[in-house]
């Protein structure tokens, strides 16, 4: 057991693993068709049990403590220890849980806070941070929008950022030579 969350009397969330590949972990803890985690269940007076498998790839680790959520995509900020994850509007309800409650418990579970959107708003927000970051860089760099759009495209999110590049690595996209690149 690598980690366990409860909200008692109500679900609980259980991460489990095992180093040896010939245990199925998953199947120990619940028993056969259900016996063990069961009889858990009922000594906690019906309190709903989750076994989560758990894994060093937190990405990996947030998408099984979801289950049975069909999750888009996991984006990751280490800096804010912080998890974004995007999914369908049709499972918005089964990933938040009860007034949230099985969200709640993954975030507690993996450690990390987790945010939910839908496709359509993280789509949305990366039109916004596209446009606010081009508009940045036009200012900043007296470029025109192209060729801010171009660095945006490149993964570049600060003036900072292209400040402390190799010029090496701006003279390889397309449309800039020695002079923009300076």
């Amino acid at each position: 057991i690598k980690s366990i969350i409860r909200d008692a009397g109500s679900k609980a969330k259980v991460a489990v693993y095992s180093n040896d590949m010939a245990i199925d972990v998953m199947g120990s803890c619940v028993g056969m068709k259900g016996s063990r985690i069961q009889a858990v269940s009922r000594e906690l007076n019906g309190e709903k049990i989750d076994v989560v498998l758990w894994n060093a790839d937190i990405a990996q680790f947030v998408v099984n403590a979801l289950t049975p959520a069909d999750i888009s995509k996991v984006i990751i900020d280490t800096d804010k220890h912080k998890l974004e994850i995007i999914v369908s509007p049709n499972q918005l309800s089964v990933i938040l849980g009860r007034r949230g409650q099985n969200v709640r418990l993954a975030a507690k579970l993996v450690g990390w806070n987790i945010d939910i959107m839908t496709d359509e708003q993280e789509s949305k927000r990366r039109l916004s941070d596209f446009t606010s970051t081009t508009e940045i860089f036009m200012e900043a760099l007296d470029v025109d929008e192209v060729l801010a759009q171009l660095l945006v495209a490149e993964g570049f999110n600060s003036i900072e950022q292209i400040s402390i590049v190799d010029i090496n690595l701006l003279l390889n996209i397309d449309g800039f030579d020695q002079d923009i690149a300076q």
